[in-house]
């Protein structure tokens, strides 16, 4: 189909891959996610997982750059592809806590957590770019540049919260992304506002368990005191108010869809 390229290399599956991702639906879901599958497989005849690890940045790149609507369908591909990938899939460099390289599924979920972690701390760097460039009044490339990482920072959380849903990622490890956007005391940003209502709606359910009751009670106390700041917009307190801390008292029984106002 491309003349002139090796039928395995990079460019190929790039654009093969991102062709699938492309025609990816629900109602397709089955026949799409096999031949993705099917190019992942490629590095069975690879010592490092190049062909996998490329193909799990090219879902990752198209799960947290889609609309919210699609999050679950991607996190449903990550979850399936954890399940069928070839488990002579290996990748010699990445070695687990027995000292023998990771392989198969293991090895799919390494290279994603790898993604989720990076591009979760990657956000904080361009959330205080953004807060700079809005402070020395930004020219419009920089504002669109600003908007556009808050667009993709906000489809990181959906997806990390639909990921914990299908139980790849753990408790702990959204505790952690909790406390991180509750890191600011006095003077939250409105991406950390954001990001906690859309994580916190999207997994509090799963998450407001017994055993982790009073880590929750903390972190509503938090999110109350936030909704009460002069410092916090008119809209970020509704969304604090209405659209999570009601919530929890609803036992997270949703009245109405998540909404941005």
């Amino acid at each position: 189909m491309y003349v002139g390229l090796d039928p395995d290399s990079p460019e190929l599956v790039a654009r093969n891959v991102k062709a699938l991702l492309n025609k990816l639906t629900m109602e397709q879901f089955d026949s799409i996610s096999d031949q993705i599958i099917a190019w992942a497989n490629k590095s069975e005849m690879e010592k490092n997982g190049q062909t996998l690890n490329q193909v799990v940045g090219l879902v990752f790149e198209k799960a947290t750059d889609s609309r919210a609507t699609f999050s679950a369908m991607y996190a449903r591909l990550c979850r399936k592809m954890m399940e069928m990938i070839s488990p002579n899939v290996r990748d010699d460099g990445t070695i687990n806590a027995e000292g023998k390289p990771f392989a198969g599924g293991h090895l799919f979920r390494k290279y994603l957590l790898n993604r989720c972690q990076e591009a979760f701390e990657r956000g904080w760097v361009q959330k205080e770019a953004a807060a700079a460039a809005a402070a020395s009044k930004a020219t419009e490339d920089e504002y669109y540049t600003a908007a556009e990482a808050k667009r993709r920072s906000l489809g990181l959380i959906r997806f990390i919260g639909e990921l914990f849903k299908l139980q790849m990622l753990t408790e702990r490890i959204m505790h952690e992304c909790i406390k991180q956007l509750l890191g600011s005391v006095d003077n939250p940003e409105e991406e950390e506002v954001e990001s906690l209502c859309e994580l916190l709606t999207t997994i509090g359910v799963q998450l407001d368990t017994a055993k982790a009751h009073a880590n929750m009670d903390v972190y509503f106390s938090r999110m109350r005191a936030w909704s009460k700041r002069k410092n916090v917009s008119p809209r970020m307190q509704y969304m604090l108010q209405q659209n999570v801390i009601k919530l929890r008292r609803r036992k997270w029984v949703s009245l109405n869809s998540f909404s941005y106002c």
